[in-house]
């Protein structure tokens, strides 16, 4: 018993990379050591300050990247008693790869969005939406929708802020709209990115690992549309059938929103290109498009004041985007973009991934393999997972897993993408998305408002993995 609730506590860890270690040099097991007792008890207060940030005030990633490096501290010094501190500096610096491609390629996509974002193309969105006269039931299921297939190529936090602020704009006066909306945006966020090998933290670490190819991940779409269709359309019948205030026309976008968008479109298919045809990490081809942004904004710059739009300005007005007339004050600058990403929620996936690196190489992670994928029948090993990423985040679930690289069937490593991909939308702290919109929309979307439902998105999460056996049977 004693053993299973050690394992239960330590499937919250993640990824660790052991490509490069010396075959020669065996890790020494410290799980029974002071060290190994001491860095789990550092790991699991310094993730119960990051998860209570909204109480405490206090940025996640202060305690997680200060855990890393008392954990590595105290590892190290082991190591370098026994002689072997080389050893431990190689591991150390496997992590350390580890997160700089998750990274590097989040970065690039948060760059993307922040400069798209700057070009006035989401408040372009935001207020078309308004302008239409949709009512509230139909912004419900736009919204939804949206947020669905934005996810797949955008990471779940920056999708849900961002149509957190659509929703707050559109439903400022119905609290009832916009807690359900809320609601719905998480579940579909989490639901969108669980197809794309791209969309979430979880699936880009599956598929950069190698353990399911690129296609492959689009098996689970159809899943993941039952995930996020069966919740909302029973939520449905709660949305008030009225119409929010209607608004103006919507503001134009700046010059160059919408070559950012197809640039954005050509940087995801290099990342794709360079991981599937050169076997280079997608990191490598999220850098090769930033430089896309970068020579954009060149352009931009140089061409502000000397732009002849004649020949195009029925395009610019077709995409409602504005002249690039003269004088025009909207320069543009990549790095002030760079600049703007969430490197809280960054520095706290590098807390996160180098303290659970320590906890893998002491040996910890072994025992918890043991127990769910020995003692446990795969599938109920992976729906567990799934459940459990509703208490921790999503993406750590994932890299637990990895770390641990259970013997199991394309199949089973497809429904364990699926399973902690969305299992993190049956509370508002499984995903970034819903702790994001806990801080974005205080008041309205909480966490108790989020657990009234979650029977709702417990039948969708049934449904999405009773769909990927009926559908995808011939990957077991």
């Amino acid at each position: 018993m004693q053993r299973t609730l050690l394992a239960i506590s330590l499937i919250f860890l993640p990824l660790l990379a052991w490509a490069d270690a010396d075959a020669n040099q065996v890790a020494l097991n410290l799980t029974r050591h002071w060290v190994g007792y001491l860095s789990i008890a550092i790991f699991a207060l310094a993730y119960m300050l990051a998860m209570t940030e909204e109480i405490t005030e206090l940025n996640k990633s202060k305690p997680m990247v200060l855990a890393a490096s008392l954990i590595w501290a105290f590892i190290a010094s082991i190591y370098v008693q026994g002689g072997m501190g080389e050893q431990a500096g190689r591991a150390f610096r496997a992590c350390l790869e580890s997160y700089a491609e998750l990274f590097l390629f989040i970065m690039v996509s948060m760059a993307y969005l922040n400069a798209m974002e700057s070009r006035g193309v989401f408040d372009n969105l935001r207020v078309w939406l308004l302008s239409k006269g949709f009512s509230y039931r139909k912004l419900f299921w736009i919204t939804g929708v949206m947020s669905f297939f934005m996810s797949s190529v955008c990471n779940n936090l920056t999708t849900a802020l961002l149509m957190g602020a659509v929703i707050v704009a559109m439903g400022k006066h119905n609290k009832r709209f916009m807690t359900m909306a809320c609601i719905n945006v998480v579940v579909a966020t989490n639901a969108g990115g669980s197809f794309s090998p791209f969309g979430d933290i979880t699936t880009l670490l599956v598929w950069q690992s190698g353990v399911v190819p690129f296609v492959d991940f689009y098996s689970l779409f159809i899943p993941a549309v039952v995930n996020f269709a069966l919740p909302a359309a029973v939520m449905h019948f709660w949305i008030p059938n009225e119409h929010p205030a209607a608004v103006g026309k919507a503001p134009k976008m700046k010059r160059g929103a919408l070559t950012m968008m197809v640039l954005f479109l050509l940087t995801i298919i290099t990342a794709v290109s360079f991981e599937n045809f050169l076997d280079l990490p997608p990191a490598a081809g999220m850098l090769a498009g930033l430089t896309y942004l970068k020579f954009l904004g060149y352009y931009l710059q140089k061409t502000e004041d000397k732009q002849k739009v004649s020949d195009f300005a029925h395009v610019y007005k077709l995409f409602n985007v504005e002249l690039p007339l003269a004088n025009q004050n909207q320069r543009f600058d990549v790095f002030k973009n760079v600049a703007n990403l969430e490197w809280d929620t960054l520095l706290f996936f590098y807390g996160v991934m180098v303290s659970v690196g320590g906890l893998s190489f002491i040996g910890y992670l072994t025992m918890a393999s043991d127990v769910l994928y020995v003692g446990m029948d795969p599938t109920i090993a992976n729906i567990v997972v799934g459940i459990l990423s509703a208490f921790i985040d999503n993406g750590t679930i994932m890299f637990a897993v990895l770390t641990m690289h259970p013997e199991i069937s394309q199949g089973q490593w497809l429904l364990v993408t699926l399973t902690a991909g969305v299992g993190g939308s049956l509370l508002a702290i499984g995903s970034a998305a819903g702790v994001g919109l806990m801080g974005q929309v205080k008041g309205v979307y909480t966490f108790s408002a989020h657990l009234k439902w979650m029977p709702v998105i417990l039948l969708g999460y049934a449904g999405s993995i009773a769909t990927h056996f009926l559908l995808n049977s011939h990957y077991f």
